[in-house]
């Protein structure tokens, strides 16, 4: 187990370092200039010529690309003189459209994408799971192809379309909710449920078809296998056969996808999080698009590949404690 989890952790690193590179050639190497968007566009040439100096660009490519590295790991010192910045542990950049360090930017904003994210994933894994399994444990019958036709109709819907129907349907006839303005978990539990409400659903409904589809697919294979015919044999009850053995083998691809998709959310959902106005990363990052905010996005980017990277090792090491036919080597 030891040996296994320090594989996957030097594995971990070394995409992440990969990442980090690549991310940082797209943003800084190709043709666009982060000077030029940070100076904006009554520039000066002097003044260019200092953001550069300033931001280290005037330095070889490979220098560059080191000190953003390192700066990662023990933070950095940026320009010199009465210009000078250091940008503390964990250094991602420093955004001079909001004269912030990108890391601090990220962290104010994560609670908000994090509550959504965990929210949604929540209500997704109930509806979508409860229904996947109903529908495979009652295959070709009508409730089957009714709960599947329905989560196809609802995987078909785009999230902007979902948010805007409910929005108007449960806030503006309804009336029964609030519009979402985001409340700290920790100041107000049940305000901060209640204006989560709405996105939580949003991003429910898409992943719930989906989810809903995958676990049908995967019980009605893992419900043909050798071992659940021998439970059956053995005259274990209903209950134990679906729920000991046959969701334990059937929710492993569900884990997998479920690592995925929740790590990409912790990173932000751009579209929810700008529909429903919440102060998210999403929100960040689409802010950032707009203004050419070039080390915000490079950070969201390392972020959102930092949460997916480490969900995925979190599945893999509940793939033995899932599935008993998993064994880690």
């Amino acid at each position: 187990m030891i040996r296994y989890l320090s594989r996957r952790l030097i594995g971990v690193i070394g995409v992440l370092i990969a990442i980090a590179a690549v991310t940082f050639t797209i943003f800084y190497v190709l043709p666009s200039d982060p000077a030029a968007a940070a100076c904006g566009k009554s520039c000066s040439v002097e003044r260019l010529a200092a953001i550069r100096a300033h931001m280290g660009l005037d330095q070889p490519i490979w220098q560059q690309f080191w000190d953003f590295l390192s700066g990662i790991f023990t933070g950095r010192t940026m320009g010199s003189g009465q210009y000078t910045l250091h940008c503390g542990f964990p250094c991602l950049g420093y955004s001079y459209e909001n004269s912030e360090a990108v890391w601090g930017l990220l962290m104010d904003r994560l609670p908000v994408s994090a509550s959504l994210a965990s929210g949604a994933a929540v209500l997704w894994l109930l509806f979508g799971l409860s229904a996947g399994v109903t529908a495979a444990l009652r295959k070709d019958t009508l409730l089957d192809r009714v709960l599947m036709v329905g989560a196809v109709g609802a995987a078909s819907l785009p999230v902007y379309f979902t948010s805007m129907m409910l929005i108007y349907g449960l806030i503006r006839v309804a009336g029964l909710l609030p519009y979402p303005q985001y409340v700290a978990l920790g100041t107000d539990p049940l305000h901060w449920a209640s204006n989560l409400l709405l996105p939580w659903l949003a991003l429910a409904i898409l992943y719930a078809a989906m989810y809903a589809r995958q676990s049908r697919s995967s019980m009605i294979e893992t419900m043909a296998e050798p071992f659940i015919r021998t439970a059956r044999a053995k005259g274990l009850p209903r209950r134990t056969v679906v729920v000991k053995h046959g969701m334990r083998a059937g929710m492993t691809p569900i884990l997998t996808l479920f690592g995925m998709d929740l790590g990409g959310l912790l990173a932000g959902a751009v579209i929810t999080e700008s529909l429903f106005g919440l102060p998210g990363i999403g929100r960040l990052f689409y802010g950032a698009l707009s203004t050419g905010d070039q080390p915000v996005v490079l950070g969201v980017t390392l972020l959102a590949a930092t949460f997916i990277v480490v969900a995925n090792l979190a599945v893999d090491l509940l793939y033995a404690v899932v599935d008993p036919r998993v064994r880690l080597r």
